[in-house]
């Protein structure tokens, strides 16, 4: 795709989005509060208003004083306001007569048997998350570029990775993670820690899956008030599906091009009047494009909530996931370029290469409402077993005839031990209202790393394999050489923070907070019996201020810091030289605009620069010795559009320009280097629309711009344009039948890499046809 035709496209969804027939002179602000029995407010309902004679809904959510705003155009409107354990309340207002309706909803507590499940409306848009603040926020009054995947679009996609979910979130690519992890870079800063599962810390390297989550969010720019340590660029929470008190009977079954066989259940069951049981569980045997990959998973997750009250709430939930694949390093580069051989080509020897991961995650959240103070304390213990052995290829002979492989194997071992808490209060202070937060996390992380390196013949580190056919059966033994790991790790962390959501008035919003962090880390290496230490003090301020000239409408500025540890996100190792240097620094300034539709589209625009400091450079007079001068710098736009154009017609997807530049040189690149895996444009464009009552299609367009394979800039991943295609059919109420074709066009491309020489081919066209039932 020409470049000229991005900045065409980019154009042309600004312009259909902005001339959506929205007249904000039109409409009415329509504010009221919603408070239980006893008159204190409910937080986190969610209301609706349906236009009496037909037409697309409005929908919002309540703030911690339990208020709400509606942009509702003249007419006759049904308000309906659900919230988890209280009646379902309905009441019809005029929307043209603002002061007519009620400004009060009070909702009354349910019997348990007559709790629903709620959730937000169906489709790709999210009205609220608490992730960002901690506190339940709607998403246009988050000063934070946000990017919520439904469960809805994971189902229509046939999403079953990370990797998947973040194909059409603007900012954020996969990185190839040696094809043994989740792997992510955002905002030019790559991570694998950088996870997180319902707010708390899930950072060792394994493919996680998305049967049994309710949502995904992607969260742009540092937030270390909220997630503590990391996220340089960003972060990704995962939010797991909970125990309702209602029905639930969902099974799914997916089947398609290379072996492709997967089945997902998910059962829902109140056990009488305050406890309920969820069960969702997950199988998956397939096959890949690669020659000899294929990759078997399973996992049960099962959930159970106990209302001990009508004001508190206990959830239990366990985790047990087992990925065990074949491990595949992708193909080598030849001239600058991936290299010209067939796309299924695998280096090394398949039978001898393999992940396993073995995660085990139990979780208790408790949450209790006193008055406008919600308590909340949640505790994660976590277990996580991973291995894996793989041949690497590496570079190719200058007359194309052989090329280098080497193979090693690693064993990580890791137990995770974090709790939280929060204490949210609302309250006033004259005309100001607030929403206080104050919480304490502790962490207790245990690490154990073992690596072997591969011997050919039990003798050479290296083998030459011939260029077009790598594939090989050489015997290897793997055993310990001078440099590999041996190490056991121990990381305490502890820290508290404080936030205030000001609101000075119905136009002005402020967010301001602190963060501090200890971070303590002991490495012992069990080669040599050398025992190293580092600890660090952690300040990590938040400020952001959200303009709203109409209710729809939110113009936001925000500035935020977080630290990354010199040991790294995985802490893998601590040297003599890495316990003397400290934290690197990562500033996030941005700025952008959030509109909310009536037809229920989501437009967000953010504009950024994150600087990176504080990172190793190699002393100019002195090659023996580092020096923290080193810097980065990305500086970009990124337009997202979520939600629905019309009712019949729901769109996902976005536009990221970004700039990834070493502003200072470090020990990896020179001074103006491009950051490896950061394209300069990225576009992605999902559009799903009904044609019929039981029938509807979707269209997708994946491009990106060529980027270089790494930070030395000498290989470059040339761009590419992908669309993708799909058909729904709804046999029944309880039937959907649908079919996915990938990669329409049959376009060959290259997704990522983890180096110059281990570079990922995407996929040919292939068909997945997916049956949904529910009852």
């Amino acid at each position: 795709m020409p470049r000229r035709v991005v900045p065409a496209l980019v154009l042309g969804i600004l312009v259909a989005a902005l001339s959506l027939p929205v007249s904000l002179s039109a409409q009415t602000s329509y504010r009221a509060t919603v408070l239980d029995s006893s008159r204190a407010p409910i937080a986190g309902a969610t209301v609706v208003a349906t236009p009496v004679a037909g037409g697309a809904a409005v929908t919002a959510v309540t703030d911690l004083h339990g208020e709400f705003e509606l942009a509702l155009p003249a007419g006759l409107f049904t308000i309906t306001i659900e919230s988890v354990g209280f009646r379902l309340a309905t009441q019809r207002v005029h929307a043209s007569h603002p002061g007519d309706g009620p400004r009060e909803f009070v909702l009354q507590v349910a019997g348990f048997q007559e709790t629903v499940n709620v959730n937000a409306p169906k489709g790709y848009g999210v009205p609220a998350i608490s992730s960002a603040t901690r506190t339940s926020t709607p998403l246009r009054d988050v000063p934070q570029s946000v990017t919520v995947i439904t469960p809805e679009l994971m189902r229509d996609q046939q999403m079953t990775s990370m990797a998947d979910v973040v194909r059409y979130v603007p900012g954020i690519a996969a990185h190839q993670g040696e094809n043994n992890r989740d792997d992510v870079v955002i905002r030019g800063n790559r991570s694998s820690a950088d996870f997180f599962l319902n707010g708390i810390r899930d950072d060792v390297q394994y493919y996680r899956d998305l049967y049994n989550l309710d949502r995904v969010e992607a969260l742009k720019g540092p937030n270390a008030l909220v997630f503590g340590r990391g996220n340089g660029g960003g972060a990704i929470n995962r939010v797991v599906k909970e125990a309702v008190f209602m029905p639930v009977r969902a099974f799914s079954l997916q089947a398609g091009g290379h072996d492709n066989l997967r089945f997902s259940g998910d059962l829902d069951q109140p056990l009488g009047r305050s406890v309920a049981f969820r069960a969702n569980a997950m199988l998956e045997d397939s096959g890949s494009f690669r020659d000899g990959v294929s990759l078997e998973r399973g996992a049960f997750n099962p959930t159970l909530t106990v209302m001990a009250t009508n004001r508190t709430k206990l959830t239990f939930g366990y985790e047990h996931l087992r990925d065990e694949r074949v491990a595949d390093r992708g193909i080598t580069s030849f001239q600058g370029r991936p290299a010209d051989v067939a796309i299924h080509t695998f280096y090394g020897n398949q039978r001898d290469s393999h992940v396993d991961a073995h995660v085990n995650i139990g979780t208790i959240n408790v949450e209790h409402r006193v008055g406008r103070a919600i308590l909340r304390n949640r505790t994660l213990i976590g277990d996580y077993d991973r291995f894996y052995q793989n041949y690497v290829p590496g570079a190719a002979s200058a007359d194309q005839s052989l090329v280098t492989l080497t193979a090693y194997n690693n064993a990580t071992q890791r137990t995770n031990l974090f709790n939280q808490t929060d204490v949210i209060v609302a309250g006033s202070t004259g005309r100001l209202r607030h929403t206080a937060l104050f919480g304490a996390d502790f962490g207790r992380q245990q690490t154990d790393n073992f690596r072997n390196t591969g011997f050919f013949n039990n003798v050479s580190t290296s083998v030459l394999a011939p260029f077009d056919h790598p594939a090989i059966s050489t015997p290897v033994t793997f055993r310990q050489s001078a440099t590999d790991a041996d190490n056991h790790l121990q990381a305490n962390v502890a820290g508290a923070f404080a936030q205030d959501q000001i609101d000075l008035s119905r136009y002005v919003q402020l967010i301001g907070g602190v963060r501090f962090d200890r971070f303590d880390l002991t490495y012992h290496n069990n080669r040599t019996g050398e025992t190293l230490s580092r600890a660090d003090d952690l300040v990590s301020p938040r400020a952001g201020v959200v303009f709203k000239p109409v209710a729809p409408v939110s113009i936001y500025g925000s500035y935020s810091v977080s630290y990354l540890p010199s040991s790294g996100d995985q802490f893998a190792s601590l040297t003599t030289v890495t316990e003397q240097v400290k934290p690197e620094r990562f500033n996030n300034y941005e700025v952008g605009v959030k509109y909310d539709t009536p037809a229920g589209l989501s437009l967000t625009t953010a504009l950024y620069r994150l600087d990176r400091t504080n990172t190793r450079s190699t002393d100019p007079n002195d090659p023996t010795r580092i020096v923290q001068t080193g810097s980065q710098r990305t500086s970009g736009f990124e337009l997202g559009l979520n939600g629905k154009v019309r009712p019949a017609w729901q769109i996902a997807g976005g536009y990221a320009y970004q700039n990834a530049e070493v502003t200072s040189a470090t020990t990896a690149a020179r001074a103006g280097a491009q950051a490896g895996q950061v394209p300069h444009h990225t576009l992605s464009l999902w559009n799903n629309y009904q044609f019929h009552p039981r029938v509807s299609g979707a269209l997708g367009l994946v491009y990106r711009s060529d980027m270089f394979a790494a930070v030395d800039n000498t290989v470059t991943l040339p761009g590419y344009a992908r669309a993708d295609a799909a058909l729904f059919v709804r046999m029944s109420e309880n039937l959907r039948l649908q079919a996915n074709v990938e990669n329409l066009t049959d376009t060959r491309y290259y997704t990522n890499a983890d180096s110059n020489t281990n570079i990922s081919p995407g996929f040919p066209r292939t068909l997945r046809v997916g049956l949904t039932a529910g009852f």
